[in-house]
């Protein structure tokens, strides 16, 4: 699920909106990934860099063993096509305000 989106940069006419969202599981155990997005165009929003994830997630091949770096990446660049991420991140630009998963108590 989404958990937060936020704007560095609003965005004008010398440079693109900007900014990083982060998506996952926030109870009971807390999982996510993260990633830097940019505006290309009006609408149109990118990932800044596919290889540069940040994830708290450790992923095991089909043989025990631990993926790489890059193989992670492949993995959650597959994942975050999925995600309507770029939705979240209009909503965000739209507001004017990060948008966040409203906090829980217990």
């Amino acid at each position: 699920m989404h958990l937060n989106t936020r704007i560095l940069t609003p965005g004008d006419a010398s440079q693109p909106s900007a900014g990083q969202t982060l998506w996952g599981n926030p109870e009971p155990h807390a999982a996510g990934v993260a990633w830097d997005w940019v505006q290309i165009q009006q609408g149109v929003f990118a990932m800044a860099d596919p290889m540069g994830l940040v994830t708290n997630l450790r992923l095991i091949g089909s043989r025990g063993e631990t993926l790489s770096d890059q193989q992670v990446a492949l993995y959650l660049n597959e994942l975050v096509r999925t995600l309507p991420w770029q939705n979240e991140v209009q909503r965000a630009l739209q507001t004017g305000e990060d948008i966040s998963l409203p906090q829980v108590h217990h």
